[in-house]
């Protein structure tokens, strides 16, 4: 069995750090956003480096692979939902570029670790 600590992945660290960033810009989403956008990005956001964690807790690199996969995919829906953000003008360019950069930094360490996982 594989033991993977996932706090040693920089992956894992970028993902708490940027779900701060994101509960910062969505506490200044309007009142009556905050059980609707507000909280389903949140809760997507933290999906992100919780994914990660457990992954990091399975035995197999297939199941590792599995989970990091899903941390894509919550990923993709932090996308989704930022633009909708946008788009609603409930978060202005400035902050939305921001967290689109990170974001997509994000995604590309998870697919590098996936690649990596996948050809050891």
């Amino acid at each position: 069995m594989k033991t993977r600590n996932f706090r040693e992945y920089k992956v894992w660290q970028d993902a708490v750090e940027y779900a701060t960033k994101v509960y910062e810009v969505t506490s200044k989403l309007p009142w009556f956003e905050k059980k609707g956008l507000c909280d389903q990005l949140q809760r997507a956001v933290v999906s992100i480096s919780s994914i990660i964690a457990e992954g990091a807790g399975r035995s197999t690199d297939s199941d590792f692979a599995h989970f990091l996969y899903m941390a894509l995919g919550s990923a993709n829906e932090v996308e989704t939902q930022l633009l909708i953000s946008k788009n609603l003008n409930y978060i202005d360019l400035e902050h939305y570029d921001m967290l689109i950069l990170n974001l997509t930094e994000i995604q590309k360490q998870i697919v590098g670790l996936i690649t990596a996982i996948k050809n050891s």
